[in-house]
């Protein structure tokens, strides 16, 4: 038993190693420092999010520390070990190694942006109304996941579909991890089933792009060039009543050398839809310098819009039979139902082991 105690705590040290816990706490520490400050809440907005990304890193560290210090008290058991312990230590022993496995899966998020927060987008695509009203659908099935997962997701902005559905919709998501887990759904998604909004009743194929992005709200963390901007300001419009149309308080920035465009309308005020504006701006550059694979924000290409929309990576087939497939990990299920009510782990699961066995 003592062996297996002394192999555990050799792989829970190689974990800490590997996530960078160590420097995460000291991280974690320098925060709190800075948080007793007499002048830390003079900024308000600074303070606020110096104290989420406390609570972030605390979330993160605690369980690995916790875990170190079980399984260190445990050896020392051990060595001193009275035989009528054994059982009582052998129980503890297996919670330990149970909690290890547990975090274990973590390792499977190595990315550079892994333990950001996420931006989700749904885009509707060919297919109409049908597409419209599947935008709505994801929408639902991935609000049902957070749920699940007990995550916070707001919406940024969306515009309503002209029949039903939505034409897009843009959320905020704060979770555990949450861009490591999210960035499988990335891509075009492929609905087939029986339409509901034709008189015959035919069989529609229709098509949903996703978008995920890391959630990059701190600007020290992608610089971007003032002069590579063009802000445009105009005028709310859509829901919100009169009073949302008196002032120019909607924002569109413009990346020049991407050609990259966000636009926000959802906030009264000017200043806030363009914070929110940037923070979805360094977000996608973010994403697009994952996927180019470039250094420098100079030397990125603007997105080939056509070619994502037939990057198709996963269907949900509700007739003539009942199927959900992944496209790239080959992940199937004939439960469309319950993937479309959040549960969504197996896929997700499915893409995070088929990646980390080809790193």
């Amino acid at each position: 038993m003592e062996t297996s105690a002394k192999q555990l705590r050799i792989s829970v040290t190689a974990a800490i190693k590997q996530l960078q816990i160590i420097e995460q706490v000291s991280e974690l520490y320098s925060l709190q420092t800075q948080s007793q400050q007499s002048t830390f809440w003079d900024d308000s907005i600074q303070a606020q999010m110096v104290m989420k990304q406390i609570a972030k890193l605390d979330a993160r560290v605690q369980p690995w520390l916790k875990l170190q210090t079980g399984v260190d008290d445990l050896i020392e058991l051990l060595e001193a070990h009275d035989s009528s312990l054994d059982d009582e230590l052998a129980g503890q022993l297996a919670n330990l190694t149970s909690q290890f496995l547990a975090l274990k899966d973590e390792l499977k998020f190595n990315g550079p942006y892994d333990d950001h927060d996420a931006i989700l987008s749904i885009y509707a695509g060919a297919g109409g109304t049908d597409a419209q009203d599947w935008t709505q659908m994801l929408f639902r099935m991935y609000s049902r996941y957070f749920e699940n997962n007990r995550w916070k997701a707001s919406v940024v902005d969306q515009s309503a579909g002209d029949e039903a559905g939505l034409k897009s919709i843009t959320i905020e998501v704060e979770g555990n991890f949450a861009y490591g887990k999210l960035k499988s759904e990335n891509g075009v998604h492929r609905l087939v089933r029986l339409s509901p909004f034709n008189s015959d009743n035919l069989r529609q194929t229709s098509f949903a792009k996703v978008e995920i992005m890391p959630k990059i709200d701190k600007p020290d963390d992608l610089v971007i060039d003032e002069k590579d901007l063009k802000i445009d300001v105009y005028r709310s419009g859509g829901h919100g009543g009169q009073s949302v149309n008196t002032t120019d308080s909607a924002v569109r920035v413009t990346h020049l050398p991407t050609g990259l465009t966000v636009a926000i309308q959802n906030e009264r005020s000017q200043l806030q839809n363009r914070e929110t504006a940037m923070t979805i701006l360094r977000s996608r550059l973010a994403q697009l310098q994952l996927e180019q694979h470039q250094d420098k924000l100079s030397e990125l290409k603007g997105p080939n819009q056509s070619a994502e929309w037939g990057n198709q990576i996963r269907s949900y087939v509700l007739h003539p039979y009942k199927q959900v497939k992944d496209l790239r990990t080959k992940y199937e299920t004939s439960d469309p139902e319950a993937v479309l009510d959040g549960q969504l782990d197996p896929l997700i699961n499915a893409y995070l082991e088929q990646n980390l066995s080809d790193s």
